[in-house]
């Protein structure tokens, strides 16, 4: 980092690590992690070394968090605020009643209380047309800071994935950009560039040497409507006869990206808490008969090959291991952010 003052993190909601991962990476030292999930621990610890506390983001106090930090250096506050009320995947349901809306609000009390010199949050796009959003950035304004977001497209920072999230940044330090994009869409990275020399697996196999390779067996029907579908394609390329009810119904052709296989030579649908099932989405191995696994999609997210998840094979869930990777900052994007807060401390002499 240059002569530039050391910025410590604290990663709030930071799940496995993927942002304070992506952070590190970017020379950024992490002081802690702070989630209210115990299965995190053993992901955020093996890979960051840094402090993992397992607590609610509302019993946290602002002293509490200020004692985090180093003495000296410049402090920076991250998080990603589990983002389920504002999903496009809610459909128009009504979220209003959500917990989860309050820890927005939460990520707030805490930066009110301790005055960090950064501030950064990712989140899902529709957030920032909330009021819970414009709610956040007056706060920001209120307190001194320059703030600036941007929805980034996840092939744009070398992410294998075409997940769209809002990136927000805020310094007190003075005015602050977000994260320029570093790829042309000539430039994206396919998912034959992630995926493509890992072990074959058939559906309901696994790698001796990888826990997390590990397909999800497949019902008949389900391999034979693998079989049948095409790379890219749709349940509308399989015989009549696999086609489910839902298929058949006029509502069906607004779920052509379900039971469907990815493409080698293009980036990744967005990976979800449930990317290792293929009736739900487009996560069909491009090439084998099966499901992507666990680690694939950790890889689709941006993880390295070998980041540790858990400490032995017994540990591995198909839905907890779902969940941590699904919801994890993609790593190439949390170093995104990084390099551009460490390049902003620079600017300012820091």
């Amino acid at each position: 980092m240059h002569n530039t003052a050391q910025i410590h993190a604290v990663d709030l909601f930071c799940g496995a690590g993927g942002l304070s991962y992506g952070l590190r990476q970017a020379g950024i030292a992490i002081a802690a992690g702070i989630d209210i999930d115990t299965h995190c621990q053993y992901a955020f610890e093996a890979n960051l070394g840094a402090k993992f506390i397992k607590k609610d983001i509302r019993e946290v106090s602002p002293s509490e968090l200020a004692a985090l930090y180093p003495k000296t250096g410049i402090r920076l506050l991250a998080g990603c605020a589990p983002c389920q009320p504002f999903s496009s995947h809610r459909r128009g349901a009504d979220t209003s009643k959500d917990e989860k809306w309050t820890l927005l609000d939460e990520f707030s009390r805490l930066i009110r209380g301790v005055l960090p010199e950064l501030v950064t949050m990712e989140n899902v796009p529709r957030l920032a047309n909330t009021e819970m959003f414009e709610s956040f950035t007056s706060m920001l304004e209120e307190n001194g800071y320059s703030y600036a977001y941007r929805n980034c497209f996840g092939p744009q920072y070398g992410l294998a994935q075409e997940r769209r999230r809002l990136v927000l940044v805020a310094s007190r330090l003075g005015k602050i950009d977000t994260p320029i994009p570093v790829r042309k869409a000539s430039d994206y990275r396919t998912v034959r560039d992630a995926l493509e020399k890992l072990p074959a697996l058939n559906a309901g196999e696994s790698d001796k040497n990888d826990p997390l390779h590990r397909a999800r067996s497949l019902t008949p029907i389900n391999l034979a409507r693998l079989e049948a579908s095409k790379p890219g394609g749709t349940w509308e390329d399989w015989p009549e006869y696999l086609r489910a009810p839902c298929h058949k119904r006029k509502t069906g052709a607004t779920f052509r990206s379900v039971y469907a296989r990815m493409s080698w030579d293009t980036p990744a649908p967005t990976i979800t808490t449930q990317a290792y099932n293929f009736g739900t989405g487009r996560f069909g191995h491009p090439e084998q008969n099966r499901s992507i696994t666990l680690r694939e999609a950790a890889i689709l997210q941006g993880f390295p090959k070998k980041y540790k998840f858990v400490q032995s094979k017994e540990d591995v869930q198909f839905s907890t291991l779902g969940r941590l990777i699904g919801n994890a900052v993609p790593p190439p994007l949390a170093k995104a952010i990084g390099k551009q807060l460490v390049a902003h401390a620079e600017e300012f002499g820091l």
